[in-house]
């Protein structure tokens, strides 16, 4: 006869072994397992006009200078110290931490159609998968130089679906000239978003996502278009509505500098990205709270982000929040929002292109399929 004891340890490893080793719905569910990318090994990304359409002006000249070489060894340490300060704060606060394998990136390769000098990086995991329930799926992305990025993560994705995840991979584009909008020029404040991609091919950069739940809202930008978004629309079926979130970024890639969901009702939002008189119906009855005007942190002399990557937190929950730690405005106003900031510094991590949400994918947060809305 099995003691009590015994039964509650059975009955505890059950609930484990029914427990899926994927599952994440929304941003804000107590955080249990998370990808973190990695920042070694990798190369300035290729000049391309969807680089070009992605990164601040002043920059232009020195990424074409530097285009496809190795990553200097001193901003690649410093990414390290930030990313290992990163992970020792998730372990503490009892998150399982995963990392890609180490890939070659500085090497040229191509397609019957177009050679590239190098690849990017591993560090953003949230670019290339979108975990929508049980399910990772592989985007399409619109960079020929992450073409491959995928690989890294190869293992772990093998190892989910092994465990019982579904894994799905989207259209893999072409990526040929006809697809890119070689003419693009940056507009001038008050004129109409240009694009660097066209609506030739599927392509979306799952970055460009943020899931509320039954509920996920996107940004139409220069890595995702209209195809890819109802690609992803179609294939998540009747279960899901996708809702665009219209920016006024004038070089619009990714949503987490725009809008981020935050907890149940309640959004963060860029003031110079978006104007909340444009939301769609449904954020209607949430409270969307303006992100402060974010500090100057660029360390490196490469700058390949927006200013906004300061509103670029991780949720652990639905209160505690990881942020940089020199952005001591937003700081502030996420403790006044009744939010528990955890610091932590990561702005030489910002040359990778991301921040805290970017440089993550979670894979598994404790919570089940809901209606916000």
């Amino acid at each position: 006869m099995a003691t009590a004891e015994g039964k509650s340890r059975t009955d505890a490893e059950s609930a484990s072994e029914r427990q899926p080793v994927v599952c994440s719905y929304n941003e804000w569910d107590p955080l249990e397992e998370v990808i973190v990318g990695r920042v070694d090994g990798g190369a300035v990304p290729p000049w391309h006009v969807t680089l070009q359409a992605a990164t601040p002006q002043e920059s232009w000249e020195l990424l074409k200078l530097l285009s496809g070489k190795p990553a200097p060894d001193a901003m690649v340490q410093a990414a390290q110290r930030d990313q290992a300060e990163f992970v020792s704060i998730l372990e503490t606060e009892g998150v399982k931490v995963r990392r890609p394998d180490p890939i070659p990136q500085t090497e040229s390769f191509g397609s019957p159609e177009w050679e590239v000098e190098s690849a990017y990086n591993i560090a953003n995991p949230r670019d290339g998968l979108l975990v929508v329930g049980e399910e990772i799926i592989e985007t399409p992305m619109a960079w020929r130089s992450r073409y491959f990025e995928m690989n890294a993560y190869r293992n772990l994705l093998q190892e989910y679906f092994k465990a019982g995840a579904k894994w799905t991979a989207a259209p893999r584009p072409r990526l040929s000239d006809s697809l890119y909008n070689e003419q693009w020029e940056l507009p001038e404040k008050g004129e109409p978003v240009q694009f660097a991609i066209n609506e030739t091919e599927c392509c979306f950069d799952a970055a460009d996502f943020a899931r509320c739940g039954r509920d996920l809202f996107v940004t139409r930008s220069n890595v995702t278009n209209y195809f890819g978004i109802d690609w992803l629309r179609r294939h998540l079926g009747d279960d899901f509505a996708i809702h665009e979130i219209k920016t006024k970024s004038r070089q619009p890639m990714h949503i987490d500098t725009t809008f981020v969901p935050l907890c149940p009702g309640r959004a963060l939002y860029s003031p110079d990205f978006f104007d909340p008189a444009d939301a769609p119906e449904v954020l209607k009855s949430w409270e969307l709270l303006p992100a402060p005007p974010p500090i100057s942190t660029m360390v490196q002399m490469i700058d390949l982000s927006s200013a906004w990557l300061s509103m670029n937190v991780l949720m652990l929950d639905e209160k505690r929040v990881i942020c940089e730690a020199s952005q001591e405005p937003l700081i502030e106003k996420f403790r006044e929002w009744g939010f528990e900031p955890i610091p932590c510094p990561y702005t030489n991590h910002y040359v990778y292109g991301g921040a805290f949400h970017c440089s993550t994918l979670d894979v598994r947060r404790r919570g089940s399929l809901q209606s916000y809305f």
